[in-house]
Formats: C-alpha cells, sequence, structure tokens
C-alpha cells in the first residue's frame, strides 16, 4: 500500500511539486529570517562573547546593555579584587572614539582598552602580527573587517597609522573578531593607550572583569560583590540575555522579523494545505476502490500520512538547504559575516514544517473518512 500512496503522490507531477514547493518556500521564508534575526541578536553580545576569561562582569547599576554605558572610577577594580572567592579581577574599557585618517576622513570606531599587564580581552586569533606587539607605543589591533573598512581595496599592511583625539595610533595587528552589532571597526589597545585615544571623562573605566575562584558559586559572588561595591554583578550569561532583551524591547527588529516569519508559515500553509487538499479531492475515487476492496480507514490514513511526510521532509529539506546556502555564500561579505542558520532554528522550522503537513493531512483525510465505497460506482 505503501507503493500505492507513492503512485498516487506522484502520478500528477505538477501537483506533486506544487505541494513540495509550497513547504519548501514556507521552510525558506521561516529559516532564512529567523537566522538572520537570531544572527543580529548574537552580534548585540558578540564582544561579551570574545572575552571568553572572565566569569562576571561589574558594571554600574545604571548600565541596560554592553552599548549603553555609564562610566565608573578606577578604584572599582580594587574594591572587587578584594571580594572573597575572586581569582582576579582587572579593568576594561569600551567606547566609541573618531578616528582621522591619513587621507583625511573621519571614521567611527570602536576603541577597547584592555588591562596593561594582563591583556584581558584581547582578540583570539591573531591573522597577521602578534598580540605581544600590542605593548609597544601606540599600538592598535585592529579586525579584519575593520581594516577592509578603513582600507578598501588594499593590501593587508602593518604600520598605518591612524589619528584619535590629537594622538597618532600605529596599526600593529591585525586579528579575527565576531562581528558588532554596529558594524564599526574594532580597534584594541592597552588601557593606559586607549585612555589618551579616547574623549576626556572623569570616569573611564567602562567594566571590571572577573575571574571566580575554583568551587566558588557564581550566583553567591555577584552577591558578595554587589554588596561590596554597591555595583551591578552578572555573569557572561545573565549579561549577554541582559543586551539580547533590551535590544528585543527597545527596537523594532523582532516585531519586523516576526511578521516576516509569520507571513512565510501562513503562506507555507495556504499553499501546502489547500494543494495537498485538492490533491485528495481529485484521488476521491481511488480512495473509493481501495475501500471498496476492503482497505480499512486506518490504512488509508497511513497512506495519506506518509504522503504528508514524503512531501514534508523534501520541502523542509529544499528549504533548510536553500537558506543554509544563501549564508555559506556571502560568509565572506562583511556586513554579512557571522550570518548562520543554527541547529535550533532548523529544529523550529523542521517543528512548523510538521506543523503545516499534519494540519494539511488532517483536512484530507476528514474528507476521506466519509467517502462512501459505492462512490466508485456513479
Amino acid at each position: 500500500m505503501n507503493w500505492v500512496a507513492w503512485k498516487m503522490l506522484t502520478g500528477d507531477r505538477t501537483k506533486y511539486l506544487g505541494i513540495v514547493f509550497g513547504v519548501a518556500f514556507g521552510s525558506v521564508l521561516i529559516a532564512h529570517q529567523t537566522s538572520i534575526f537570531v544572527s543580529l541578536m548574537r552580534r548585540t553580545v558578540s564582544q561579551i562573547i570574545d572575552v571568553a576569561d572572565a566569569d562576571v562582569w561589574v558594571m554600574n547599576e545604571n548600565v541596560q546593555s554592553v552599548d549603553e554605558l555609564r562610566p565608573l572610577p578606577d578604584t572599582e577594580v580594587s574594591v572587587v579584587r578584594g571580594v572573597p572567592g575572586v581569582a582576579w579581577a582587572v579593568g576594561l574599557y569600551k567606547g566609541m572614539v573618531t578616528a582621522r585618517q591619513p587621507n583625511g576622513l573621519h571614521r567611527q570606531l570602536i576603541l577597547m582598552g584592555l588591562d596593561d599587564s594582563s591583556l584581558v580581552g584581547a582578540p583570539r586569533e591573531m591573522l597577521y602580527g602578534s598580540l605581544a606587539d600590542l605593548r609597544q607605543p601606540d599600538a592598535v589591533i585592529i579586525d579584519k573587517a575593520g581594516y577592509s573598512y578603513l582600507f578598501p581595496n588594499q593590501p593587508y599592511q602593518l604600520g598605518r597609522t591612524l589619528e584619535m583625539n590629537d594622538r597618532r595610533a600605529v596599526i600593529v595587528g591585525i586579528c579575527k573578531a565576531s562581528p558588532p552589532f554596529q558594524t564599526f571597526p574594532i580597534l584594541f589597545a592597552r588601557y593606559n593607550v586607549a585612555r589618551q585615544y579616547a574623549p576626556r571623562d572623569r570616569n573611564f573605566l567602562s567594566f571590571v572583569l572577573v575571574k571566580m575562584m575554583p568551587g566558588t558559586e557564581p550566583a553567591k559572588l555577584c552577591q558578595q560583590i554587589q554588596q561590596r561595591s554597591g555595583r551591578v554583578a552578572l555573569t557572561t550569561s545573565q549579561f549577554a540575555w541582559m543586551t539580547v532583551w533590551y535590544y528585543i524591547k527597545s527596537t523594532g527588529i523582532p516585531i519586523n522579523f516576526g511578521i516576516t516569519v509569520a507571513l512565510g508559515f501562513i503562506v507555507g500553509t495556504a499553499i501546502a494545505g489547500q494543494t495537498f487538499y485538492l490533491f485528495t479531492i481529485e484521488n476521491l475515487k481511488q480512495f473509493g476502490n481501495l475501500k471498496a476492496m476492503g482497505v480499512t480507514n486506518l490504512r488509508i490514513i497511513q497512506m495519506i500520512l506518509l504522503q504528508a511526510v514524503v512531501v514534508g521532509v523534501l520541502g523542509y529539506s529544499i528549504g533548510i538547504g536553500m537558506s543554509a546556502m544563501f549564508f555559506e555564500v556571502t560568509k565572506d561579505v562583511t556586513h554579512l559575516a557571522g550570518f548562520q542558520t543554527p541547529w535550533q532554528v532548523a529544529l523550529m522550522t523542521a517543528v512548523a514544517v510538521g506543523f503545516i503537513v499534519v494540519l494539511s493531512s488532517v483536512l484530507s483525510i476528514r474528507k476521506v473518512l466519509v467517502l462512501e465505497p459505492a462512490v466508485v460506482f456513479r
């Protein structure tokens, strides 16, 4: 009977391809737009994720995200270091600066000021130069995408200079860094060097990065730091989610992408459901023949579900493949770097496609169950 169900499904190639296309179209819309949304949200926390050594982030109580900062006095580092359970604590600066290129153009940059001695928060993958070169006078490291942005169509060359806050900066290395939400170049410098490049302010420290001692409970340590310093202390995961929710609540990104995903789901359901339903109606006579031959309703339901599963698997595979192929082809495009289809999105899309084919099957099964075998003799 499975073979009969397969032949009934593929007997009319046009309708068969139409059903598969409907499911594939819904799949690619859901997977593609959801992947873009997830990747954008991941970009908002890229600089948190890149600081792999820190377990806890200490910040001003008014900070809402990694991009909405309130500076702290440098003395906060010593206060946090005195909390029991803290293995080490170092300062980190993050801010926006304006750089002047040799050709006179001015560009906005993200400046990261790393602890002078430990360089905690430094890029983990160097493409050109060495991390040790950051200890040279006026030395900065720039990310690969930022270099291409500042010096388009030019070969990678160390020793190029920028001017920030009337001071010279020498590019001594090019690194690979996770792309930020705002597609600005990222510069890394030592903390005291970054202080010379940044705008003058009474306080300069953005965060205190903390490493816990082995066996320390993160929640308990955060509570102790808050009691001792009066500042907010969050684990890396908590700070990342706080940043994500800030962007979700403060921007129109989730609404726009949510509408697109919903439209993809509705269109996919409508096309697949309608086509599959019409396919069943046109094959009522064949189902009547089977019932007249003694085939039970349960067996016919199994045949229809088999047809739905075949259509769902093929449509989903095509749709998720097209989504993944798009991000693979565009992975070297600067503004699309880091965009991908996570496995969670692929799983969610599979559940959505499963719902589409089940809904289509239910509509079709109801028509077959009330079918009288005598219809074949009319």
